[in-house]
């Protein structure tokens, strides 16, 4: 993952690193290199946010290679929230269940589960707290 700062300019114990994707980057991408992408970057110990999300069956893949690679020495597992960018107040609670009616374009917030506590979600904010174990 491209770090946004020159090594020499920055210690990695003066905080955590965000990175953030843009929906342009991830467009060309097969669902593995996305996958790999964001789990490398979350081995790093940074927090990634896609501008676009990812897909149902992204999300499961996802988290299916996220649990083969949990181990207590070394890797704790992934926290993920997501939330659609557009109102979805107005679609009927039976379409949202159905997944019908979804925006396409989301945003998600991915880091390691050990130094990321989601602390509130609703439909316009997600708000984290993020340590730096």
């Amino acid at each position: 993952m491209p770090k946004a700062t020159n090594a020499d300019d920055s210690d990695p114990s003066d905080g955590v690193q965000i990175d953030m994707i843009s929906g342009e980057r991830l467009d060309g991408m097969a669902t593995m290199e996305k996958i790999r992408m964001i789990l490398d970057g979350v081995h790093d110990g940074n927090i990634v946010i896609l501008e676009e999300g990812l897909t149902p069956d992204e999300e499961s893949r996802l988290i299916e290679v996220t649990m083969a690679e949990i181990s207590p020495d070394e890797f704790n597992g992934i926290e993920i929230e997501t939330y659609p960018k557009s109102d979805t107040r107005n679609s009927s609670l039976l379409s949202r269940l159905m997944g019908s009616d979804q925006p396409d374009t989301k945003l998600t917030v991915i880091g390691p589960a050990n130094q990321i506590e989601t602390l509130h979600k609703d439909e316009t904010l997600i708000s984290a707290l993020v340590s730096r174990n």
